[in-house]
Parts: C-alpha cells; sequence; structure tokens
C-alpha cells in the first residue's frame, strides 16, 4: 500500500499554521492536560555537539496526538552567518505511529513560547495592558512584538536593549517589516516608565535586566534565562510577587532567575492551577509568571496545525 508523502513545512508556512490566537488557546488546553496527566512530556535530552553546540530530544505524547522536537542549538553559528537553532517537529497519529506532517523547529519554539507569555498576560494582568516593555531584541523579541501586534494591536511597546543603538535598530527594522502595535519606541532612558503594564525579559543575560520593586499593576513574565546560570528578574522583584511557573518540573531546573533567588518552590504555583480555579490567583498582588517550556506546548502547536490542515 503506498503511502502519501509527508508534508514538510518551512518557516513561513509553519508560521502561517499556528496563529497566535489559536495558540493561546491551545496552550490553555495543553497546560491543564500536561497537569492532568493526559500528556507525557518527559524532561528534555541534551545531546553534545562540537563547540559547545547542544542537541535537544523532546517528545510528548497524548491520547490524540504525538510529537517530537529535534533541534540542534549552536551559538557559534553567528560567524558563520547561519541561525543559532535548527531542527523539525515532527507529529505523528497517536494509534499507527504514522507521521502526519513536520513543522519548522525554530518557528514552533518562537511562536508558542510568545503564545505562552500571551496566555500568562490572560491569566495574570490585573487588566488589559496598554504599554508592554520588552527587554531584548533579538529573535524572542521578534516572536513577542508578532504576538503583541496580533492580540493587543493597540498597545504602546518599549524596547530595551543591550545598549541604546540596539533598541534604536531593533525598533527601526520592524517597523520596516510592518509591526502591527500602534507605537513601536526604543527606551532609551535607565529607568523604567510608569506607565507600563506589562514586563517581558527575552534575554541570556547572567545578571538582572530588571529589578524593579514588585507593583500590583505591573505583570512581569520571565522568558529568556533558561538555565541556573541565567537570571534576568531581579531577586528584589522576585521577593515582592507572587511567583508562577509555566512547567513546575522544568522550572526547578531551567528557572536561573528563581533559582538564584533561592526561592521556596512549595510556593511557587504552576499556570494550570490557576487556568483550572482562577480563585487560586492571590488578590492585588504583584506577580512574576517564569516559562521555561516544554513539549507538551510544542504538542499544542501542532494541534493548532492540524486543526488548520484539516479545514477546521
Amino acid at each position: 500500500m503506498t503511502r502519501p508523502t509527508t508534508q514538510i513545512f518551512d518557516a513561513a508556512a509553519t508560521a502561517r499554521l499556528i496563529p497566535h490566537a489559536a495558540l493561546v488557546g491551545a496552550l490553555k488546553r495543553a497546560s491543564i492536560d500536561y497537569a492532568q496527566q493526559r500528556i507525557a512530556s518527559p524532561e528534555r535530552l541534551v545531546v553534545p555537539l562540537n563547540d559547545g553546540g547542544i542537541m535537544l530530544s523532546m517528545p510528548a505524547t497524548a491520547p490524540d496526538l504525538a510529537i517530537h522536537k529535534l533541534v540542534n542549538v549552536c551559538a557559534s553559528n553567528a560567524p558563520r552567518g547561519l541561525p543559532t537553532i535548527h531542527g523539525q517537529v515532527m507529529a505523528f497519529d497517536a494509534d499507527t505511529g504514522e507521521t502526519l506532517f513536520i513543522l519548522d523547529g525554530p518557528t514552533v519554539t518562537g511562536r508558542r513560547t510568545a503564545a505562552m507569555s500571551m496566555l500568562g498576560i490572560e491569566t495574570f494582568a490585573a487588566a488589559t495592558p496598554r504599554e508592554f516593555l520588552l527587554i531584548g531584541t533579538g529573535t524572542q523579541a521578534v516572536n513577542h512584538l508578532e504576538a503583541i501586534g496580533e492580540l493587543f494591536p493597540d498597545a504602546r511597546v518599549w524596547v530595551k536593549g543591550s545598549a541604546p543603538a540596539r533598541a534604536e535598530a531593533f525598533c527601526a527594522a520592524q517597523r520596516v517589516h510592518g509591526s502591527k502595535v500602534r507605537e513601536l519606541q526604543p527606551l532609551v532612558d535607565a529607568g523604567v516608565p510608569a506607565s507600563i503594564d506589562v514586563v517581558i525579559a527575552l534575554t541570556t543575560s547572567k545578571q538582572a535586566v530588571y529589578d524593579e520593586a514588585a507593583r500590583a499593576e505591573r505583570l512581569v513574565i520571565g522568558v529568556g534565562a533558561f538555565t541556573p546560570a541565567m537570571v534576568e528578574i531581579g531577586a528584589r522583584t522576585i521577593a515582592g510577587s507572587a511567583l508562577f511557573v509555566d512547567d513546575e518540573a522544568g522550572a526547578k531546573h531551567e528557572a536561573g532567575d528563581f533559582i538564584q533567588a533561592d526561592v521556596d518552590w512549595s510556593q511557587v504555583g504552576g499556570i494550570s492551577a490557576v487556568l483550572e480555579n482562577a480563585a487560586s490567583l492571590p488578590p492585588e498582588k504583584p506577580i512574576v509568571f517564569k516559562s521555561v517550556g516544554c513539549a507538551a506546548w510544542d504538542l499544542a502547536a501542532c494541534r493548532v496545525a492540524r486543526e488548520a490542515l484539516s479545514g477546521g
């Protein structure tokens, strides 16, 4: 019996299959499924490559779908003029094991990571945000700006880089590429405007890039620090905030912000608990939401892609 050729989607096609609005809804479902063990998502396997590179193997299975993300992260690619991350996400029939389709790995990672931040905003923000601060000018900043443009097009977005010139260049480039937010501005002053509702840190820094006094009306989201040696959100902000994560198991090994602040993990909640019971959210308390990612979120993205491919 001849099997149909497996569809393989490049970065642009993958992005079209997984719009942020649909991803947020899929991540909400997947967060609850994962917490209730309806999705199996073991800790990622890390295998070394040359020159400090790593290969990441991240499978996840659910009754309706199975996926395997295999990506290579090679920081030494910059001088070669190559992207840092290469790889694919394969989706499989959960009954037969047959390959259904293959998505671009970096695109899935970037978009589902940004969508998890958007789910954090939907879940934890005190009100619909009007002003954002993105700290970082890399690929994840681009992904988050796209997500904000899709879901909060009337927002003002400030961007802070490691130097003012980097933030200015980022904003100029994104305006050329058709950013959908109402206003996009570099933050060149050291201070953070009081009007900012949501701060999203998107760097690989090893020292805090945000350490303001915690404020109930400002949600702080940490994305970039994904090893114990990295830290973006400072201990001052963390100490004054209620703490939540996307993946409680993974965060204990990867959330450098929380690890270096020596948090009491018994006081750190998962986003799934709030999604299942909004009453578990502490009233009028500043919140820091830390996401580290897991293969369950890639499975959520593949659910969205499958729905799009089926014409649903």
